[in-house]
């Protein structure tokens, strides 16, 4: 087959079980899909190899071109693609099958495996569609080796390596064929009312019955009313109501039900810049992405989601004092929750629009970063807070993390942007280091828990305030700056300052931070056409080199910080409403955002991004409290 052009990042849809998930493109290709779970190897993975990744494709053969549109069904993580000419309509429903409360509960055991299940239906006219499916186990490694059967009311085909079972109902007069022994392909006509159904699991007797109609349709109904009944719970009822609960139905779709860990993303090596190098595995999940998960869960109405990672993270905290407590608490773990997570380059698969290197697993995990220790407490404290009171065995906990960070807190590291050159010392950490000892204090006040290191905890956080504003902070630029060492270089990673409540966002010198980087980085900032980015190569070696878009998580936290701002001087409230609905305009068509956004308006980097969804919603929460106090009583 001739090799398919690369779709643009943001031409895919999300869709998933809580256990694994695969994106759909508009023109209806399945082109990425790890299996069974999100950290599994790849069983289509066109999205990074137009020939050897494998894909799942429909789409109309019939001459005169037509038109595509997709969505989501409302309130619905079902989603639903259409093709529309003027001989008819075609619509093709995507999910995978959650049926009930429990299979869809963080910490519950489910006791069949994942279906993915495609339900074309004509709805006007007629059209002539082509199915393609071509299963590239382990990766794209292996090519898949089929089989064709029928059964009393369907066609069956059996995929050997990858262990997977395809079911075609009704069989009616479709006709499965072979090419190479791996690629099954049917041509089908359908007419107005005519229904086909396509369910792909497991070979293996735990997988729920699909050997008719009634079970798939059955299944359909339960799974939208599942997602349905789970989106209504959503207790934001402010401007961007849409775009929050999007949000939030996609960092479901994140979370692993089994350990309630979430994914940073669900995919791997989608490049940051076209021909660059930096190419990411992100589908582990990372402490530092504790507090605004806890945080977005808890206030948005999700106690149960916001219980079960929290419980993830004890539990790691529970693993690494068992080893000692005497080294840094990893960074990062895979969804089940080890910590041992190499980096290596797929050599074989081309790479999104041939970006190479293909990375599978991430060198980070053994990384010195920080900073951790400040998301984990402000994380432990918002859930005390917002969640369930901390118990004694858990304050024993933070007590010992504590004290490997009276230990470590002068020491540089690699920080948030996890740098592969020199260790610095980066405001960032810093300033999250005082978050670790800040958080830790007042948990013990508010709870009167016993603190024999109080005076040690206060004595630290103190002296880490002072550095912080005084090598933290260049006078003449007015501005803090990314690390003690690199005194005339900005990072957007310090917009978290007034979020943690580490400086007052009225003060002038974070004030002055606040205009320097929404400067454009011809004049000395990092924004551009209202997105920011990270920090400036130039003048920062990360040791990775090459370019990369606007950060879509450091723009919102631009615009919260910017709203916070604005109750003190309304001129900042007023942008951080517009680059707020000019930051929505560069989601997708589904309301989904990747990790980056080129200056040419593309989306870059793995996708969906956790950070980016649960920066969105904390930024318009805030912001509909900052425009509620704007707006005058009548």
């Amino acid at each position: 087959m001739p090799e398919p052009n690369f779709l643009p990042i943001e031409d895919y849809g999300l869709i998933g079980d809580m256990h694994t998930c695969a994106l759909v493109s508009k023109e209806g290709s399945i082109d990425f899909m790890c299996w069974p779970q999100f950290d599994s190897p790849s069983v289509f993975c066109r999205l990074l190899d137009g020939i050897q990744g494998g894909h799942w494709s429909v789409r109309p053969v019939q001459e005169g071109g037509f038109m595509t549109k997709q969505q989501y069904l409302a309130a619905s993580n079902i989603l639903q693609t259409r093709w529309i000419n003027e001989e008819g309509v075609v619509t093709m429903n995507d999910f995978f099958i959650v049926e009930n409360k429990q299979e869809g509960t963080s910490g519950s055991v489910r006791t069949r495996s994942s279906v993915l299940v495609r339900r074309l239906e004509c709805i006007r006219g007629k059209m002539r569609l082509r199915i393609c499916i071509c299963p590239r186990p382990d990766y794209g490694r292996k090519a898949d080796k089929a089989t064709i059967s029928e059964d009393k009311d369907g066609w069956l085909v059996d995929f050997a390596n990858s262990q997977l079972r395809l079911s075609i109902y009704p069989k009616g007069d479709i006709d499965v064929s072979l090419q190479d022994g791996s690629l099954a392909y049917c041509t089908v006509d359908v007419q107005d009312g005519d229904e086909i159904f396509f369910a792909l699991y497991e070979q293996n007797p735990k997988t729920t019955n699909m050997s008719s109609i009634a079970c798939l349709k059955e299944s359909e109904i339960k799974t939208n009313l599942f997602w349905m009944n789970w989106a209504q719970k959503l207790q934001y009822v402010g401007r961007y109501r849409l775009m929050v609960e999007r949000s939030l139905l996609i960092l479901k779709l994140l979370t692993y039900q089994p350990t309630g860990a979430i994914v940073a993303s669900p995919t791997f090596s989608l490049p940051e810049a076209i021909n660059g190098k930096r190419n990411w595995d992100y589908r582990y999940s990372w402490v530092r992405d504790a507090s605004f998960t806890v945080y977005v869960f808890l206030k948005m109405g999700y106690g149960g989601e916001g219980e079960a990672y929290i419980n993830f993270i004890f539990n790691r905290i529970a693993d690494w004092q068992k080893a000692g407590a005497d080294k840094a608490l990893p960074l990062m773990f895979s969804i089940d929750g080890v910590s041992e997570l190499p980096e290596t380059e797929l050599d074989h698969l081309s790479g999104y629009k041939n970006t190479r290197p293909v990375r599978i697993g991430n060198g980070a995990a053994f990384h010195t970063q920080l900073d951790i220790y400040g998301e984990l407490m402000d994380s432990i404290y918002l859930y005390n807070k917002h969640g369930k009171p901390i118990t004694y065995d858990q304050w024993l906990s933070i007590r010992a993390i504590l004290g490997y960070v009276c230990k470590i807190w002068r020491d540089p590291d690699m920080s948030i942007w996890e740098v592969r050159s020199r260790k610095e010392n980066f405001v960032y950490s810093k300033i999250m280091l005082w978050v670790a000892f800040d958080r830790a204090i007042r948990l013990s006040e508010k709870r009167c828990f016993p603190c024999p290191k109080r005076l040690e905890w206060m004595e630290y956080r103190d002296t880490l305030y002072d550095e912080i504003m005084d090598q933290g902070y260049n006078p003449t630029m007015g501005s803090f700056i990314q690390s003690y060492e690199t005194r005339t270089a900005i990072d957007s990673a310090v917009l978290i300052a007034p979020l943690v409540f580490f400086i007052a966002p009225n003060d002038p010198r974070f004030l002055g931070t606040l205009d320097t980087i929404l400067k454009s980085p011809e004049k000395g900032g990092l924004t551009s056409a209202g997105m920011v980015f990270r920090y400036d190569h130039q003048k920062s070696d990360d040791g990775v080199g090459g370019r990369e878009g606007t950060f879509c998580m450091c723009t919102f936290w631009l615009i919260e910080a910017l709203t916070r701002a604005g109750i003190y001087d309304a001129k900042y409230l007023h942008k951080a409403v517009n680059m707020f609905e000019n930051m929505l305009s560069f989601g997708n068509h589904l309301g989904m955002f990747s990790e980056e956004i080129s200056i040419s308006g593309e989306q870059l980097g793995n996708t969906p991004q956790a950070f980016s969804h649960l920066a969105l919603v904390s930024a318009a929460l805030n912001l509909d409290r900052g425009i509620a106090r704007d707006i005058p009583a009548v």
